[in-house]
């Protein structure tokens, strides 16, 4: 197997490539590597300059269309066969020169992420460091996983982490959170920075909104994945407890022979007493579709880091359905049972 893939997301990045190419060999001397371009649907020469340089360890996998960064980097992690996996910015505003001591630290100290942050940004302070800033303290404080730098692509994972990522619509601003998810023991060190010297930034103002939507997401999967009862269900009471608590002073009111149609407060507690049966009712379905989502799939609700010491008993044979599980998930062929 392969040491490390580095995998690059390009799109319309001609002028990139070659210096990329020449960056990322130097850099990594002395390490098996493989380098992946994944092309998100450019429209230059993108594709040629990569195929040009393609060889036994240069691979491009080029996409049908421009499906977004997430997919792209999806596609790439699913085309790699490295021990370890790097992602990387195609603009060479990341430098391949941080990688092998990013590496050896993710091996040395058993981490399984080790994240970048770029101390030195080389980028427009208006339109992007501030929305940048204001977006890591947000994404910090409302999922609890505390990277300083969110938005910097230069990130080095195991490949069991980067395979369970689930990388889907723009999520790739989350990777933190979601290998935080798995589990994951995750670092950050400080990289390097440059500013971008050919072709121009894919990124503006208008992400704001859309990593606005998608941290609301990730708040949900990082609290709620498997017990999504406890929040639907949570504001449902709460909400049924009021419109309860309303209608029956409302009903008082009536007994005591006053005229409570048409006002607010009537309208008000029906609101909250549909509100509450509503979102009760979600909570069952997201229930009933998080224990789909698992069995059917045959996943699990927790994952195992590593198992110290023991011994597989191997003297009985197994009826076949537990012997081929078994050996599914610990690579030992089992004795069937006839």
């Amino acid at each position: 197997m392969t040491e490390l893939s580095v995998v690059i997301t390009v799109m319309n990045e001609e002028d990139n490539i070659d210096p990329m190419v020449d960056a990322v060999e130097a850099a990594l001397t002395g390490i098996e590597f493989e380098l992946i371009f994944v092309d998100d649907g450019s429209t230059d020469a993108t594709r040629q300059k990569i195929k040009q340089r393609a060889n036994d360890h240069i691979m491009l996998v080029e996409l049908r269309k421009n499906y977004g960064q997430s997919t792209a980097m999806t596609a790439g992690i699913d085309h790699a066969s490295g021990r370890y996996i790097a992602l990387l910015d195609g603009d060479l505003q990341n430098d391949p020169t941080d990688i092998p001591g990013m590496l050896q630290l993710l091996k040395d100290e058993d981490w399984d992420v080790v994240a970048g942050n770029r101390k030195n940004r080389k980028d427009g302070f208006i339109l992007r460091k501030i929305p940048s800033k204001i977006a890591n303290y947000l994404i910090r404080r409302w999922t609890k996983v505390f990277i300083k730098d969110y938005g910097c692509t230069l990130k080095i994972f195991k490949r069991e982490i980067a395979e369970d990522l689930g990388l889907y619509g723009e999520l790739h601003r989350f990777i933190p959170v979601l290998a935080a998810m798995q589990g994951a023991r995750i670092t950050q060190v400080d990289v390097k920075h440059h500013a971008r010297r050919f072709g121009q930034s894919k990124y503006g103002l208008g992400r704001t909104l859309r990593v606005m939507s998608d941290l609301v997401t990730m708040v949900f999967f990082r609290r709620y994945i498997q017990k999504p009862m406890h929040l639907f269900g949570t504001m449902g009471f709460i909400s049924l407890f009021l419109g309860m608590l309303i209608n029956m002073y409302l009903l008082i009111l009536k007994i005591l022979g006053h005229d409570i149609w048409g006002k607010p407060l009537l309208i008000l507690g029906l609101i909250f007493l549909l509100g509450g049966i509503q979102l009760i009712t979600i909570g069952i379905l997201a229930e009933i579709n998080v224990r789909t989502y698992f069995e059917a799939s045959n996943k699990k609700t927790y994952q195992v880091r590593k198992v110290i010491g023991g011994k597989a008993i191997l003297s009985d044979a197994l009826p076949p359905t537990m012997a081929n599980d078994l050996s599914a998930r610990t690579g030992v062929m089992l004795p069937i049972k006839n």
